[in-house]
């Protein structure tokens, strides 16, 4: 079973970046499928974008993919969320969750089987 941390996450002013982090344990990361969500106060959670095991695919919620990047280093178990030019409604907490996929290329918007807890992004405007 894969443990996941995000960290990165802060206060920003509109118009900034960010990078956030999640830190995984406890299993092989290169076996998973990554996929990065944000869950602002009184939403839903929403999909942000995803990243096959190898990181030779990515795929992005439409409102993000001009800003958002996914990477990922399966030797240090990380993948990251680049995010620019922020806006004031990227303000949500943002997690990454894993998917075991049987090979690459696999990219998922859900289910995920794998949770971290999340990190804080407020954008001021």
């Amino acid at each position: 079973q894969v443990q996941l941390v995000e960290s990165g996450g802060g206060l920003v002013q509109a118009g900034g970046s960010l990078r956030l982090s999640c830190a995984a344990s406890g299993g092989t990361l290169s076996t998973y499928a990554m996929g990065w969500f944000r869950q602002a106060p009184g939403t839903e959670r929403e999909f942000v974008g995803a990243i096959s095991r190898n990181g030779g695919n990515t795929f992005y919620a439409d409102s993000m993919k001009d800003r958002f990047t996914i990477s990922r280093d399966n030797a240090k178990n990380t993948v990251y969320l680049q995010m620019n030019s922020l806006k004031f409604e990227d303000t949500a907490v943002y997690y990454c969750a894993a998917k075991r996929a049987p090979y690459d290329g696999i990219l998922y918007q859900s289910p995920y089987d794998y949770w971290g807890q999340g990190t804080q992004v407020t954008v001021s405007s």
